[in-house]
């Protein structure tokens, strides 16, 4: 009689080494572009709130550039927020494609958790701000705002606290990330759409076939996809619907799985050389100009009185947790996933928690939701920004009680003692791997051999030269 098959599948488990070194590949470059975005949102408060800069900032933002034939007179802040975005909803589209061809979200029973993690993580925030206002009296409009995890403002943040996240739950948190970016895309497009202009939205529609088929006729040549980005930017700008959405169209369209031949495929290729731009230059300039809100004593305190606000901290800071826990929790249950031996729920908890930190999308969103609301909007800003640092001393507190076990984990994905490149613990099942580490290991016993020698010879020699001096002293006088 066969033994009964074991279907339980492990979540959080080791990732594979080519998956592993994308991750790697892909944070580091976000934590980089972390680091940026936490100096400029600094620089922004700074700016925005001495007496003396204050005017200088409003001025800069407010300055109005761009052909206005095209329908593109826009401000500074305005450009930050519909052009430079669309670079980061360009790298978000490309992660996506890849994810869904080549990541962990390619297998649906491997998809169903982190994907049922992050709509909970989106739905549960959106309550949270929807009951509260309800219940207070406040604005519906700003349900999306606490919804959105900024992956690079999370990344910043183990940074600066110094964890050693194993590559398994930084892995998730950008699986999180990228789900999130998906949901927070559409609901751009489907919510804060307010009018049409079909013609424009047809031109976009027609530039978008011709990208698609340039890259299926295998047509090289920045200078003939940067131009036609551009155009079909503008086009979808004019048509009504947010420009945002032609970058992560054109991100879904690359290519991002390899053939025989490549060691990367287009899209990998592509995302390698933007995604510097998207995180080192056009994400820190939308926070430049969109995170400069004056802040004072009262208006802190408003924070945590007004419901709007309030909807948005307790989203971020309790309903990111209890979303992305709960239904990781409840998603693991009920498909039979158990949690990796060297995790633990607290980590999964740490993570939810983290995930808390929304910033860039967040704020994006606020600028839609209140557009006719300049004062409401930039007392939502501030309250993305208290539940953002709240969530963050939340997590880094959570992080930094379980790091001994995280730098463990660590330092055994990192290990590599035969030096081949390969982290030993992917090595196990190779022959070559222990044959070269038997090699090592004889080559460290003869020379612990040859000291035991040499140590022992010269014990000898003291020993000899002490009996001698010993006979010498009980001679006659």
């Amino acid at each position: 009689m066969a033994a009964p098959s074991n279907s339980t599948r492990k979540f959080l488990g080791r990732l594979s080494l080519p998956e592993r070194t994308f991750v790697a590949d892909a944070l580091r470059a976000e934590t980089v572009g972390g680091v940026l975005l936490l100096v400029a949102a600094i620089a922004a408060l700074i700016w925005a709130n001495v007496p003396a800069l204050r005017d200088s900032y409003e001025s800069v933002r407010d300055f109005h550039l761009g052909p206005a034939a095209l329908g593109l007179d826009l401000s500074v802040q305005h450009w930050a927020a519909d052009g430079l975005l669309a670079v980061f909803f360009f790298v978000a589209g490309i992660e996506l494609k890849r994810e869904l061809v080549a990541g962990d979200l390619r297998d649906p029973r491997a998809a169903v958790l982190p994907v049922a993690a992050a709509v909970c993580g989106m739905v549960v925030p959106a309550l949270v701000y929807t009951l509260v206002n309800v219940t207070g009296g406040g604005s519906l409009s700003g349900w999306a705002v606490p919804t959105a995890t900024d992956i690079a403002f999370a990344l910043a943040v183990l940074a600066v606290i110094g964890t050693s996240l194993p590559s398994a739950l930084r892995a998730f948190l950008l699986t999180l990330a990228v789900v999130d970016d998906l949901f927070a895309i559409l609901i751009i497009a489907v919510f804060f759409t307010e009018r049409i202009d079909f013609a424009a939205l047809g031109g976009a529609v027609l530039g978008l076939v011709v990208f698609w088929l340039l890259l299926r006729k295998n047509v090289r040549g920045w200078y003939v996809y940067v131009p036609l980005a551009l155009v079909n930017w503008g086009l979808m700008y004019n048509s009504g619907i947010h420009a945002t959405i032609a970058g992560v169209a054109m991100g879904l369209m690359l290519r991002c799985h390899r053939h025989e031949s490549e060691e990367h495929s287009p899209g990998e290729h592509i995302e390698h050389l933007v995604r510097p731009l998207s995180a080192g230059l056009a994400v820190p300039l939308f926070a430049l100009f969109s995170a400069g809100v004056v802040v004072s004593g009262g208006a802190l305190g408003d924070v945590f009185t007004r419901p709007e606000t309030l909807g948005v901290v307790l989203g971020l800071v309790v309903g990111k947790a209890v979303g992305i826990f709960g239904g990781t929790w409840l998603t693991a249950r009920f498909t039979k996933a158990s949690l990796s031996e060297d995790l633990a729920w607290p980590d999964v908890l740490a993570v939810a928690s983290l995930a808390g930190i929304g910033f860039t999308v967040s704020l994006l969103i606020d600028e839609l939701a209140f557009k006719g609301e300049p004062v409401l909007a930039d007392e939502v800003k501030a309250a993305v920004l208290i539940g953002s640092l709240i969530a963050a001393v939340l997590a880094g507190v959570l992080l930094k009680m379980r790091n001994a076990k995280y730098r463990g984990l660590w330092e055994d994905e990192e290990r590599d003692e035969d030096r081949d490149g390969i982290p030993d613990i992917y090595e196990q099942d190779n022959p070559a791997y222990h044959l070269r580490m038997a090699a090592i290991h004889e080559g460290k016993a003869a020379e612990h051999r040859r000291l035991a020698a040499e140590k022992a010879a010269e014990r000898q020699r003291l020993a000899e030269v002490a009996g001698g001096a010993s006979e010498e002293s009980n001679g006659p006088a």
